[in-house]
């Protein structure tokens, strides 16, 4: 289940209702106190069972309607919502008219200690008689309806519920279908809603002011789960050793009532050892220490909280498994704070990373972070002159006010932007240009001039953030953009009309791959090195590939069928397919790239075609 949509109205600073959509990864920008925590905080409250506080409710708002409203898709095809027996929210009539499953929460927040007076969903369900609240009744009074309505009964199972609701409704025939607020936690039901939210996703939120300590409930958790896990890993060497330590303690007892009598019979007729077992997990009190034994306590604080940041999410996955690998939304404010742009960097590809599996919502303040990611991802909370606010999409005017926020624009340390297609694209040239200079090459060092301030990463791939050639061209900056052919040589490459465009500017160089893209630059033995190192799959590729195949589609596919999987690469749908490449993509780009060599990378490259896109950057940059 993947979260799409949130709506607010009357909580905190949103009075009126505000929308937000959800990507696989999506990041709020905004100036302080605009309202980022509070959409951030309307999530946990939502999805984590909390209730507001006495001051939640807006001010000069509908206390009465302080309303939480989640929307989302991708359901699963199955689901209980009574007893033991499989249904589904389309049979059950539960998703509204876009197809998705929309829940919402209202709470009364007028009240000192607001809770939540209902839950229901917003759905295209039947409001005839007699079939418009069977999701209300229990299986008795399932049983009188049928009856009233002379429902035939042969063929299904009167004690399963899904059944007899579905027999019911084929029987009125017209269900009168509305868009209607279905209760689903009223006192007189069987509460659906207990059994419903148990497949929600799990929101883990790592707030921006929490404490970074070892002795964080996060940080504690996952040790402490270590802890029992390997209790119960030697429980039968444990529960000897408790026999072994109280017939030891028995046996000295006894020896020593003996010696007493030998010394008078009337001291003692007999001594029972009263032994108390502790439960061993408790007998261990776990801290961290890190290189040199320095305690994580003791070390810089953000070193301290990238380390509490990764426990986070070990517990926010430890916490899925338990809940039969629910989805996990991890939301993170500011996670770039206390930390080094180099950990910053890390930090995205990580966040992106996980964002292929889950969800990842988080805010920032910093450019650099904004700067790497798609404007599909971006959303800015906008405070408008009259106080209220509205959340807006990335592209098109939207990234004005992104640039005005977080200041984008650079100072006059910048030598040099490098435009790419996208994040991977960053990291097979960085990790290229470090190669070539350890083979004595005079190219520029990407990584130390990023950390330097000196150049500027931007992804172009859908249209991202730092795209804004009309606010670059004015800084009159050098600016390199690199460009995937994609087509073969006989068809126009994919992106000529926007190098040729850019190339007619004063100190822009745009270039296009001879090749397909940059993958096509990998040597199979840097790309078979890769898959033994970090997946311990042997790949066998013994010739480079073809200059225009689609190396992350060939390797996914080759990796996928050594698998072994009974389900042939063709058969699968296009959203695994996809996941399939983009994980090829990141381990080609990190691990291949950083296998090459120049001795490979001239053996697939014999035209010198990568060299030459580091002497134009070096010219260009004028270092």
């Amino acid at each position: 289940m993947k979260l799409t949509r949130l709506r607010i109205r009357n909580f905190r600073c949103y009075k009126n209702e505000i929308t937000v959509d959800f990507d696989d990864m999506t990041v709020f920008v905004g100036r302080n106190d605009v309202g980022k925590s509070t959409v951030m905080d309307a999530l946990d409250i939502f999805l984590n069972d909390g209730a507001p506080d006495k001051h939640d409710a807006t001010k000069d708002g509908d206390g009465k309607d302080l309303t939480i409203i989640c929307e989302f898709s991708d359901l699963p095809a199955s689901i209980v919502i009574d007893e033991d027996n499989p249904t589904s929210f389309q049979d059950e009539y539960l998703l509204n008219a876009d197809g998705r499953l929309e829940i919402h929460k209202t709470f009364s927040g007028h009240l000192a200690a607001p809770k939540c007076i209902n839950v229901a969903a917003l759905a295209v369900h039947p409001t005839a008689d007699e079939v418009a609240d069977l999701l209300q009744l229990k299986n008795p009074e399932l049983k009188k309806r049928a009856e009233k309505l002379k429902v035939d009964l042969n063929g299904i199972d009167p004690k399963v519920n899904a059944q007899l609701r579905q027999r019911i409704r084929e029987t009125v025939g017209d269900l009168k279908l509305n868009t209607v607020l279905v209760l689903l936690n009223e006192d007189k039901t069987s509460k659906p809603w207990e059994r419903i939210k148990a497949y929600m996703p799990l929101l883990a939120l790592f707030k921006s002011d929490r404490a970074s300590t070892d002795q964080d409930p996060e940080a504690q958790d996952p040790l402490k789960a270590a802890v029992k896990e390997a209790i119960k890993q030697r429980e039968a060497e444990l529960s000897a050793i408790a026999t072994h330590v109280e017939t030891e303690v028995r046996r000295i007892a006894k020896a020593t009532l003996e010696k007493l009598k030998e010394m008078d019979e009337t001291l003692a007729q007999q001594l029972n050892p009263q032994i108390t077992l502790k439960k061993w997990d408790t007998l261990f009190n776990v801290s961290i220490t890190g290189d040199e034994d320095i305690p994580i306590n003791k070390r810089g604080s953000g070193v301290k909280r990238l380390v509490l940041l990764n426990f986070f999410r070990a517990k926010a996955e430890q916490q899925a498994r338990e809940k039969s690998n629910a989805p996990v939304i991890y939301a993170i404010e500011e996670p770039e704070t206390s930390q080094h742009p180099h950990n910053q960097r890390l930090l995205v590809n990580a966040l992106l990373d996980l964002a292929e599996d889950g969800q990842v919502i988080i805010t920032t303040h910093t450019p650099m972070l904004a700067r790497t990611l798609p404007d599909r991802c971006l959303r800015y909370i906008h405070l408008k002159d009259d106080k209220s606010r509205e959340i807006l999409s990335g592209g098109g005017a939207t990234n004005k006010l992104f640039a005005t926020s977080l200041g984008v624009l650079p100072d006059n340390a910048i030598k040099l932007f490098i435009g790419v297609e996208g994040r991977h694209d960053i990291t097979f040239l960085k990790h290229i240009s470090k190669m070539l200079r350890q083979a004595g090459c005079d190219v520029l060092d990407l990584e130390k001039m990023e950390l330097d301030g000196e150049l500027i990463f931007f992804p172009l791939g859908g249209s991202s953030l730092a795209l804004w050639t009309s606010r670059l061209e004015p800084l009159s900056r050098p600016e390199f953009h690199l460009f995937d052919r994609d087509n073969p040589p006989t068809v126009p490459a994919k992106y000529q009309d926007a190098a040729d465009a850019i190339n007619l500017r004063s100190r822009c160089k745009a270039i296009i791959t001879g090749k397909k893209e940059m993958e096509n630059y990998l040597h199979p033995d840097a790309i078979n090195e890769a898959y033994k190192r970090v997946c311990n799959i042997t790949l066998g590729l013994a010739a480079p590939f073809a200059e225009f195949e689609d190396v992350p589609v060939k390797v996914a596919e080759l990796v996928h069928t050594i698998s072994g999987s009974p389900t042939a690469w063709v058969a699968l749908d296009d959203e695994t397919r996809g996941k399939k490449v983009s994980k090829v993509k990141r381990i080609l780009n990190e691990q291949a790239a950083s296998s090459m060599t120049k001795e490979r990378l001239d053996h697939v490259d014999p035209d010198g075609h990568v060299v030459s896109w580091f002497n134009e950057m070096k010219a260009l940059a004028n270092v």
